[in-house]
């Protein structure tokens, strides 16, 4: 039996105490999935996403991500827990200033690795993501979709135990969109475990996926 990574048990989910925007989800994340997660605009998709490090609590319900139990009281908790985890946004969020090679090191700058092992690091992700001779380049100097693949090794670099990506393709073309959806599920062939907030499907999956289906509220698992 696979390790269960994340584990919901009647799950809602709120920002505040008027509207409940997700309600009584019951699922389990295990190492290895590779999930998508669809729905509406609006449907509470990002919202799911944002539980698994922390920025939503649970307004009642369970949730457990990485052995920490949501809420957590603890700071420190939460912190180990985002160290675990690679999360990867719309926006790329990529420090502008930095090429593209400090941008993809910058989690391991802050874990405290050594020289050597970062650029041993970074070297092979550069090679995974088909950036290596754009290592130099500013972020403004790259395409929409090689600066959101620098994304993808960035959150890729201190080896996460879950991927998390929230509308990963929303700013890009359907050629470059689909590229990044060949990649994580290549990066899912490699035994990460990734889970994907997206408003379109990949049109080629060639991987074993399940589909997380987000309605009025509720979560359907619909393969």
């Amino acid at each position: 039996m696979a390790k269960e990574i994340a584990i919901a048990k009647d799950l809602s989910l709120a920002y505040d105490s008027r509207e409940t925007i997700l309600q009584n989800l019951t699922f389990s994340i295990y190492e290895g999935d590779l999930i998508f997660i669809t729905g509406a605009s609006g449907s509470g998709k990002s919202t799911l996403i944002k539980a698994f490090y922390g920025a939503v609590a649970p307004a009642k319900g369970s949730l457990s991500v990485g052995g920490v139990q949501m809420p957590s009281n603890s700071r420190s908790a939460i912190d180990r827990l985002r160290r675990k985890l690679g999360i990867v946004f719309q926006d790329y969020r990529l420090i502008e200033e930095w090429t593209i090679e400090r941008n993809i090191a910058l989690p391991l700058y802050i874990a405290g690795y050594d020289q050597k092992m970062i650029k041993d690091q970074v070297d092979r992700l550069l090679k995974h993501v088909d950036l290596t001779r754009r290592r130099d380049r500013l972020p403004r100097e790259l395409s929409g979709g090689e600066q959101q693949r620098a994304a993808v090794a960035r959150a890729l670099s201190h080896n996460p135990m879950l991927l998390l990506a929230d509308e990963p393709t929303g700013n890009l073309d359907d050629y470059s969109a689909q590229l990044v959806h060949d990649l994580f599920m290549k990066i899912n062939q490699l035994g990460k475990t990734v889970a994907i907030v997206t408003h379109r499907m990949p049109t080629n999956i060639d991987a074993s996926y399940r589909h997380f289906y987000i309605e009025k509220g509720r979560l359907f698992e619909i393969n």
